[in-house]
């Protein structure tokens, strides 16, 4: 791998709906010089979306391009033409400013990027008080139909089984516990202080 290896990488992966994205901007408020890794994806932009702020929106046919140029770190088709993966022009740009790397990634993409980093990489899996209480969040958030979350719920029910993979499990039963839990686990690893 050609990739810079000076910064550290960390790593937020979860079922949809148990909280990750909502730690992982907490985190970028903090001070630890982190930035985080856009992901690219096939789908369509949904409202309220920003193109290299939320995803790469790449559309299915230059997504399927990429991958044969190899420009992925990982990529995964999460669901049947929906892609998601991390650009290695993303990380690469990342690491070479200085900075380290925060995702919030497929629960199958975080354990890929934590197998190519490894001691470099600290990756964390959100987990949900429960599969009816990640419903309870997907439903609420009004942005997918019934079928879509039902297809969420049902990989959901997977990933779970993936949490002794990575090395911490945060439960996120309460967010601003959750909070406080993240900063403890990023500041150990970036600064080795609690």
């Amino acid at each position: 791998m050609n990739s810079p290896k000076h910064g550290k990488l960390i790593i937020f992966s979860a079922p949809s709906g148990a909280g990750k994205t909502t730690i992982v901007h907490h985190l970028l408020t903090k001070n630890y010089n982190l930035e985080f890794s856009v992901s690219a994806c096939s789908r369509d932009m949904r409202i309220n979306e920003k193109e290299g702020v939320d995803y790469y929106f790449l559309g299915l046919e230059t997504f399927k391009q990429k991958i044969t140029e190899n420009a992925f770190l990982e990529w995964e088709e999460v669901y049947p033409n929906q892609y998601y993966g991390t650009l290695k022009e993303e990380v690469d740009r990342i690491l070479k400013n200085g900075a380290n790397v925060i995702f919030d990634v497929d629960v199958e993409g975080g354990l890929n990027i934590k197998s190519q980093y490894g001691s470099q990489a600290l990756a964390i899996f959100v987990m949900a008080p429960s599969i009816a209480n990640l419903r309870e969040r997907l439903e609420y958030r009004s942005t997918e139909s019934q079928e879509s979350i039902d297809r969420r719920i049902e990989k959901a029910s997977k990933e779970m089984a993936y949490a002794d993979r990575f090395d911490n499990t945060l439960l996120n039963d309460n967010i601003e516990a959750a909070f406080i839990r993240a900063e403890k686990l990023a500041g150990q690893f970036l600064h080795g202080n609690e």
